[in-house]
């Protein structure tokens, strides 16, 4: 018994110190990204690779964003050719269907982009919710973070920060970051409004070309890929093909990495 109890207490103590030395190691980084979906992984893999230090606050358990469920529950997406490249990068396979466009097994490809991620040296905080941003002097400076089933249980509970010289809007649909900065800090971003258009219906070759060109530099420290620059811009959505994300996350990361080594 008394053997059983050590084990227990020596196991318990790996995960809290291993745990606890993550955060207070990524208590400052280059670039802190906002949701874990395919384009923030492939940036958080290309800058990583690049060697900046990247942090990815997931609120989900499961990263990956909208890939696991393929379409309609059938795991599987489309890409484009292009796209497909980029999947093979991270070992992920793609089969050749029809015109240009490779089918994906969406759990291959969800969990492909999170190992890559990972290997190149991003660090993924799951179950983790950004509820605010830092803001210095007009320019997003950090994230403000919390345990995700806190916030759901609307606990007062106060968060803790961290600090980044970039923050990516990779949320998806919502623009939760984007929309924190124009409606809380009160600040203009990139648009033709100066804040977030909302995202039209479906169309999916136009969403799938405007997700890239709508990927940017909003305002000063803050970037967004994926459906959050979509959505911002006034871009169409485009369902389960999933090329644009790819690219997406590509763009921006050449991007933040540009600014950065200013």
């Amino acid at each position: 018994m008394e053997h059983d109890k050590i084990m227990e207490e020596r196991i318990s103590g790996l995960i809290v110190r291993s745990f606890f030395a993550k955060v207070e190691k990524n208590l400052a980084v280059d670039v802190a990204m906002v949701g874990a979906g395919p384009s923030a992984l492939v940036a958080a893999h290309d800058l990583a690779k690049a060697g900046f230090k990247v942090a990815i606050y997931e609120s989900k358990l499961a990263p990956g964003g909208g890939v696991w469920g393929g379409g309609m529950l059938m795991n599987e997406v489309v890409v484009q050719e292009d796209a497909a490249e980029i999947l093979r990068e991270f070992g992920i396979a793609t089969m050749a269907a029809d015109k240009g466009l490779h089918t994906v097994d969406s759990v291959e490809m969800a969990s492909g982009l999170i190992f890559g991620a990972r290997k190149a040296g991003a660090v993924i905080f799951n179950a983790v919710c950004v509820e605010d941003v830092v803001v210095h002097n007009g320019v997003i400076s950090g994230v403000v973070i919390n345990w995700n089933p806190v916030r759901r249980l609307d606990m007062h509970v106060d968060p803790l920060v961290v600090t980044s010289r970039a923050v990516l809007d990779g949320t998806g649909h919502p623009s939760e970051i984007v929309a924190k900065v124009v409606n809380k800090a009160g600040l203009s971003v990139e648009s033709p409004t100066g804040g977030i258009l909302g995202e039209k219906p479906m169309w999916m070759e136009d969403g799938e070309r405007t997700t890239v060109e709508n990927t940017m530099r909003l305002c000063p420290g803050l970037y967004a890929s994926g459906m959050a620059a979509n959505n911002v811009q006034g871009g169409f959505r485009m369902g389960p093909i999933f090329g644009g994300m790819l690219k997406s996350g590509r763009k921006i990361a050449k991007i933040i990495a540009d600014d950065l080594s200013k």
